[in-house]
């Protein structure tokens, strides 16, 4: 079935009363249906009853109407008097933004079962020389931290009776089937980048469960006596990122100026907004953020609202740091050996089938000192 055209679209507070328009001729009347105005079905009864009254009052008028000598029936099939819409509408799922927040880095094979990290500490401890002291001598230590590669899969089959009968309403079969089994990989991906993957022996992390992640830190309560930013003024929210940033540098020993590092803050998605509550004199915690640390992006996710029991979360921390270290230099990876993989296609007697798989690691929290995380929002 073609998709009908659309006439018109008012939008949203256009819609007003008609005035001003005269019916003067058959085009008017085809104006008026693009507005989604036209005669019904009592008009029409008005105008027969109208002519019966004329012919009882002895008008010399036409034959009268003959009667049908079929069983009387619904004049037009309603298939000819449906106006079909351009399209599909396709039901939204909840947004994928573990990429949006730390990104992804890929490594390792499909077949891989661990991705490993490396971790050096520099030893050695200076003493006040002497002639007859030994010398202390300076050392290393070395640990590796582990994390479990987990693999998941999903395909489509196509059937050649279904393939044909979707291609008559203007429907790609094959490549519904296809998006539908790839983003429901990409689901488990950012699932597993949040939350990891539990099998009760694996070591599959996410961005809010990394046992490398520091302890939350509960925000102050306000006047309100309540911690929520929804019951916060302004200045009560603007304490608690001012905490926030303090803690952070603290943590960090120096290694980093949170004026000067780009640094990232995640808030809980329910609670984002709460950073324009503006004041009387307009004036908001996201205006005095930009103002004070420019140098800070930020950023939402649902998976932060009650991501600590039941308190919404918010993360502070500096996406990278190298120093001396030999690794990417990043605080918080997601481990992602295989985005997307085929594994097959197989031919079958009335169709085809495909399968796809994906390799995922979760995150792995690297440098814990430069993350906050703040809770009770």
């Amino acid at each position: 079935m073609q998709p009908s055209k659309i006439h018109s679209f008012i939008p949203a507070g256009k819609v007003r009363p008609l005035e001003g328009f005269s019916v003067d001729s058959m085009q008017d009347i085809r104006d008026l249906e693009k507005i989604g105005i036209a005669l019904d079905s009592e008009d029409i009864l008005n105008m027969y009853q109208a002519f019966r009254r004329m012919q009882s009052a002895g008008m010399a008028l036409d034959a009268d109407i003959v009667a049908p000598l079929s069983t009387p029936s619904i004049p037009v099939a309603i298939q000819f008097l449906q106006a079909w819409m351009p399209g599909f509408v396709q039901f939204m799922t909840w947004a994928r933004k573990i990429d949006d927040l730390i990104g992804i880095t890929t490594l390792g094979d499909w077949e891989d079962e661990e991705i490993v990290q490396g971790f050096s500490e520099r030893t050695g401890f200076a003493q006040p020389y002497g002639d007859e002291t030994n010398t202390p001598l300076g050392s290393w230590n070395t640990n590796y931290e582990r994390r479990t590669i987990v693999r998941f899969e999903s395909g489509m089959r196509i059937g050649r009776l279904g393939e044909k009968r979707a291609a008559k309403m203007n429907y790609s079969d094959v490549e519904n089937r296809r998006m539908g089994a790839t983003t429901s990989l990409e689901i488990n991906r950012n699932y597993i980048g949040f939350y990891g993957y539990n099998d009760g022996t694996g070591r599959t992390y996410g961005y809010l469960n990394d046992p490398n992640l520091p302890a939350y830190e509960n925000v102050a309560t306000g006047a309100g006596s309540s911690t929520k930013w929804a019951d916060k003024t302004t200045l009560e929210i603007i304490a608690d990122l001012l905490t926030a940033f303090q803690s952070l540098r603290v943590q960090a020993q120096g290694n980093i100026d949170v004026k000067k590092t780009p640094l990232r803050l995640h808030v809980a998605l329910s609670c984002i907004d709460y950073l324009s509550t503006p004041t009387e004199l307009g004036y908001s915690a996201n205006d005095w953020l930009q103002k004070n640390y420019p140098n800070v992006t930020l950023d939402s996710a649902p998976e932060l609202d009650a991501a600590n029991g039941s308190a919404n979360v918010f993360y502070l921390f500096a996406p990278n740091y190298q120093g001396d270290s030999t690794d990417n230099g990043n605080t918080i990876d997601q481990l992602v050996p295989m985005k997307f993989m085929t594994l097959g296609v197989q031919q079958l007697t009335k169709g085809y089938e495909e399968a796809y798989s994906n390799a995922c690691a979760g995150v792995l929290c690297k440098r814990p000192t430069l993350v906050y995380r703040g809770s009770g929002i």
